[in-house]
């Protein structure tokens, strides 16, 4: 067999007119800004103030849209076509564009639902007419189908899977007969002559598995310190305040280095640190029925006692690996990774919450729940968080890409996860040697850990402008 190529039989027709469009882009991208500045008039006083948009900056404008519009409809031509060309037909993009069908089924079905059920989504359902929201959305969905069907997608085990005579081979290298069932790898080999492709779509596994629960526990410990220290204030203000101060002037990087030291580990300390932290969101939650349903007993006593006992079995089994019956458990390489995650997180999370809750405690209607009589922990979970929302939802997507970038710093230095691991950024530090050589080892995870965190600023750009809205 031959090597493939990159478009297949799309290529003669679909590739100029994908030059056209970029070359369209580009000049309208310049040619804009510089229609927007002659709109303004140059000169002291009051004269140099905007004239307002011209009918040139209108024009360019609108050459600036249509031409997005044509790169975008270049690039649904590729992906549409290479899924309904024969197989015979498909070059590299369309064979890549057809094992994630079940991807591109998910993302269709997730947005109809998302515009059926538009006005009661609140945020998530005004996103979809906002551009930069819509397509951070949509590129986070994209790697979250893609780890859920990773199985499905994938060709070969991104660990296993070692064909003789393919290491750092190109992208479309077909395979040597009669290996595989799938002919070729599609991104081709690394030194280990794996697939790179397997391993990118398995590596938004590991990285999704962790970055938003690492996240969302770092969440849970910055909540439940930082209400208390904004509302209540006073000393206990004060100590949280410079714990906080204390952890975010450690160098994160020394953190990581001294928890996978033998010596550290050995000494349990990551373990007692999980222990610690991943108490947060059992206390949270207690706190949480206790203070809403205090007035009907029987179901506070249900709430709280279902969260002891199933979030003790998931404490027991992640933070001490004490899982009786064997089935919740953390390997060390991962714990480590996760409780540092968390450590990094905690504070900063806690000093945007206590700003937020030193404004919000003035507002009248938490004015008005003191009146009522209602506790402390009532009106700082019932009152004043809700009405946090906004701010948190949009650090919470920003923590994620700064966690999915920080667990592809520890990949690359070698930290915590094994070096077999297909996540993204073991698999750079795996490729880097060659880079100048082979480049597509390293340079695919690397594009996969670009596009989840610029979906991840775009998404949070749209649900910041949404809630300004609101």
């Amino acid at each position: 067999m031959e090597r493939l190529s990159w478009t297949g039989a799309l290529g003669p027709w679909l590739v100029p007119a994908l030059e056209a469009a970029l070359i369209a882009l580009a000049l309208a991208a310049l040619a804009h800004p510089l229609a927007l500045l002659a709109g303004y008039r140059l000169g002291p006083g009051p004269e140099a103030a905007r004239s307002g948009p011209g009918r040139a900056a209108r024009l360019t404008g609108g050459l600036l849209r249509l031409s997005l519009w044509a790169l975008a409809a270049v690039l649904a031509a590729f992906l549409i076509g290479g899924l309904l060309v024969p197989p015979e037909a498909k070059g590299i993009l369309g064979r890549i564009a057809t094992r994630l069908w079940p991807v591109w089924l998910s993302l269709g079905a997730s947005f109809a639902l998302v515009a059926l059920f538009r006005r009661r989504l609140g945020l998530l359902g005004h996103l979809l007419g906002n551009p930069a929201g819509a397509v951070g959305l949509a590129l986070v969905m994209f790697w979250v189908f893609a780890a859920l069907f990773a199985d499905q997608i994938a060709p070969f085990d991104p660990v296993t899977d070692v064909i003789a005579g393919m290491k750092n081979k190109p992208p479309g290298t077909p395979l040597p007969a009669p290996e595989g069932t799938y002919g070729y790898y599609l991104l081709g080999g690394d030194a280990l002559a794996r697939d790179v492709f397997s391993r990118a779509v398995a590596g938004a596994r590991v990285v999704l598995a962790i970055a938003p629960a690492a996240t969302l526990f770092a969440f849970m410990v910055g909540i439940t310190l930082g209400l208390p220290a904004g509302y209540l204030g006073g000393r206990l203000d004060l100590l949280l305040s410079f714990l906080a101060n204390l952890v975010l002037a450690f160098p994160v990087i020394l953190l990581f280095f001294l928890l996978v030291t033998p010596e550290i580990v050995a000494m349990g300390v990551p373990t007692y640190m999980a222990g610690a932290l991943f108490l947060f969101p059992l206390i949270f939650l207690t706190i949480l029925w206790n203070s809403r349903f205090r007035t009907h007993p029987p179901l506070r006593a249900a709430l709280i006692g279902a969260t002891l006992v199933l979030g003790g079995w998931l404490y027991a089994g992640l933070a001490w690996n004490a899982d009786p019956f064997g089935v919740v458990s953390m390997p060390a390489g991962v714990l480590i990774v996760f409780v540092s995650v968390v450590f990094v997180n905690a504070p900063s999370v806690f000093r945007i919450v206590r700003g937020l809750t030193l404004d919000i405690r003035t507002r009248d209607y938490v004015a008005a729940a003191q009146t009522r009589g209602e506790g402390p922990w009532y009106i700082m979970l019932w009152e004043i968080l809700p009405n946090a929302r906004g701010p948190l939802l949009v650090d919470f997507c920003l923590r994620i890409g700064y966690t999915t970038i920080l667990l592809g710093t520890l990949g690359f230095f070698g930290l915590g996860l094994a070096p077999e691991s297909p996540d993204w950024g073991t698999s750079i530090n795996a490729g880097r040697g060659l880079l100048q050589f082979v480049p597509f080892p390293p340079l695919v995870p690397a594009i996969a850990i670009m596009s989840l965190v610029l979906g991840m600023n775009l998404l949070a750009d749209g649900l910041r402008e949404e809630s300004l809205r609101e």
